[in-house]
């Protein structure tokens, strides 16, 4: 009788837990979308969240999905009037990775296809320390707005530090503290302080230049569709062919 009970439970719990994920997140019409200053079309923030206030000063825009156990905060705290206009902006087209924080005081803005990894960490907030009298805890913290450039990819377990304002089509390396400073198009950052890797100039190209830009991705788009030079079939197991995204 224990095994098929165990069978037995276990089907309860994962048929329960896939209709809490089916019915937890937020999506677009729903009540709970309702509460965000714009929830675009065809987006939702997959459930469990971890934390999430401020709703009226977060705008989402249309095909972006958050991943599950994500913060997305705005102000110190749930019931704050934060006044006019909105502080968390998050474009359309974007994909937020799983466990991924979102915390924003002043402003943050994200653009259009901005993708992330996992476990990213945004922020426009940083404590103060300049009182060697008081706790660091206990001081008025400092804000400084963040920006994110259009098509910009951040990898996992990067750290976008208040006052960090990315060009479009950036790259952040996974692990990467990106420091306060404004960061031109194309930008390659990478390394704990977070530095330029490297740069695009319309003339001379990449330096230093790429070492191969893969295959063309075998990822349909809603702009294009797919790349008429994509493979259609995938590479063989071991092999090294990539598939970048387009």
């Amino acid at each position: 009788m224990g095994a098929p009970v165990s069978r037995l439970f276990s089907w309860i719990i994962r048929s329960a837990w896939s209709y809490a994920r089916d019915h937890g997140q937020i999506r677009a019409g729903s009540k709970a979308a309702g509460k965000f200053a714009r929830f675009g079309d065809g987006s939702a923030i997959a459930f469990p969240i971890a934390t999430l206030y401020g709703e009226p000063w977060i705008e989402i825009g249309v095909h972006t999905i958050l991943g599950g156990d994500i913060t997305l905060a705005a102000g110190m705290g749930p019931d704050y009037d934060l006044g006019e206009g909105t502080v968390v902006r998050i474009g359309s087209g974007c994909a937020i990775g799983r466990g991924s924080h979102i915390v924003a005081h002043r402003s943050v803005d994200i653009g259009d296809h901005v993708y992330t990894g996992p476990y990213v960490y945004i922020t426009d907030q940083n404590h103060a320390y300049a009182n060697t009298e008081i706790p660091v805890g206990l001081q008025w913290p400092v804000d400084d707005p963040v920006s994110i450039g259009d098509g910009t990819w951040l990898g996992a377990n990067s750290v976008i530090l208040p006052g960090v304002h990315l060009g479009r089509n950036s790259v952040v390396a996974a692990g990467t503290v990106v420091r306060p400073g404004t960061y031109p198009d194309h930008s390659v950052i990478a390394g704990v302080p977070g530095k330029v890797v490297r740069g695009y100039d319309p003339e001379l190209g990449w330096d230093p230049p790429l070492r191969g830009t893969g295959t063309p991705t075998r990822v349909p788009t809603r702009a294009t569709g797919t790349s008429p030079q994509a493979p259609t079939a995938p590479p063989e197991p071991g092999s090294s062919t990539r598939f970048p995204p387009a």
